[in-house]
């Protein structure tokens, strides 16, 4: 089963809203915007129904390279997670 594309999401969205396609993608474009500003100002973004965006941090930690094996230092920072809602879980279930 193929994931669907972002056009083809744009594309539904606008069929079932009514909407131009471009005015979707502005939107989605405005929310992603929105999200970002949020989670770096606030820490967290609630987008309802779906879930919250949470920004974390990771600790410096040792890992190792791949090729070689050997031991390297991965430096501290700052991410963000996905938990997803109550909502969507028991939609999806």
């Amino acid at each position: 089963m193929a994931r669907m594309t972002q056009t083809e999401i744009i594309s539904n969205l606008a069929d079932s809203g009514g909407c131009k396609k471009t005015d979707v993608k502005a939107m989605f474009e405005a929310l992603a915007a929105l999200a970002a500003r949020e989670v770096k100002k606030n820490g967290e973004f609630t987008i309802p129904g779906f879930g919250k965006l949470k920004k974390t941090h990771r600790k410096a930690r040792e890992g190792r390279k791949p090729a070689t094996g050997e031991t390297i230092k991965i430096a501290a920072k700052t991410t963000v997670k996905f938990t997803v809602g109550k909502a969507m879980k028991d939609a999806v279930s």
